[in-house]
């Protein structure tokens, strides 16, 4: 959607989120989330760290700090918003108001193959894919992310706009901790105390500019810190000091 955009005509930037497995949910049913629930994802067919991370919402999280440091967003002017349908990917508002938007059926072949095509486009027949028909979808739906439901996005902006090694610890604390959800060692909803535990413990050492040698350094301690963290049944959840 960026691309053309002159200078200094960008508003805001909007992330699109399925919601995953669980946006149907009520929350006090995630106590009870088995690994099995979490790979139901509703709208896409994908490995499991990834969909783990879909019904987390970490996803969009990281998702977030990789806009800001790609396109030069602040984080104020970047948002995520449930779309349960998945055919919005991501939305731009310009400084006039208006808002783009990039569509598409929820095929992960497509952004695969403009990413190695860019900035051309591949013609591809409906043999390869079949077209987006909107009449066919009727409507499209959107709703406002449920923080309570979905920490992590509060974690992913604090990490983003604490910087330097932070969002690093941030992403590795989290594949840690569904790593360790997925081998049924913590709950689901530990995989975000986990995560919150670690980013709090690096606090103090919060490397600011970092090298590349100390952003391997902490995604390793990150990754070992967040296994300690785990409790001794998946049934119980981590307690916050």
């Amino acid at each position: 959607c960026i691309q053309g955009l002159s200078e200094g005509s960008l508003r805001r930037v909007i992330l699109t989120a399925s919601g995953g497995a669980f946006r149907d949910w009520p929350i006090e049913r995630l106590k009870d989330v088995q690994v099995a629930d979490a790979l139901k994802h509703p709208n896409w067919k994908m490995g499991k760290k990834i969909t783990v991370d879909s019904a987390t919402l970490f996803n969009k999280g990281l998702e977030v700090i990789e806009a800001h440091y790609l396109f030069g967003v602040e984080y104020d002017n970047i948002e995520i918003m449930i779309h349960p349908q998945s055919i919005i990917h991501s939305m731009i508002e310009t400084k006039d108001s208006s808002v783009l938007a990039q569509l598409g059926r929820t095929d992960m072949r497509l952004p695969i193959l403009y990413t190695l095509s860019w900035p051309e486009r591949v013609y591809c027949s409906e043999i390869t894919w079949p077209r987006l028909d909107l009449c066919e979808l009727g409507s499209l739906t959107f709703k406002a992310v449920d923080n309570v439901k979905y920490p992590s996005v509060d974690l992913a902006y604090a990490a983003g706009r604490a910087g330097g090694t932070m969002p690093g610890v941030l992403s590795a604390a989290n594949e840690k901790a569904v790593e360790l959800f997925i081998n049924e060692k913590i709950s689901y909803l530990d995989i975000f105390k986990v995560v919150e535990m670690t980013c709090n413990a690096h606090r103090n050492e919060l490397v600011t500019s970092p090298s590349l040698e100390e952003i391997i350094h902490y995604d390793q301690w990150a990754r070992k810190f967040s296994a300690t963290l785990q409790p001794s049944s998946s049934r119980r959840s981590i307690v916050l000091a």
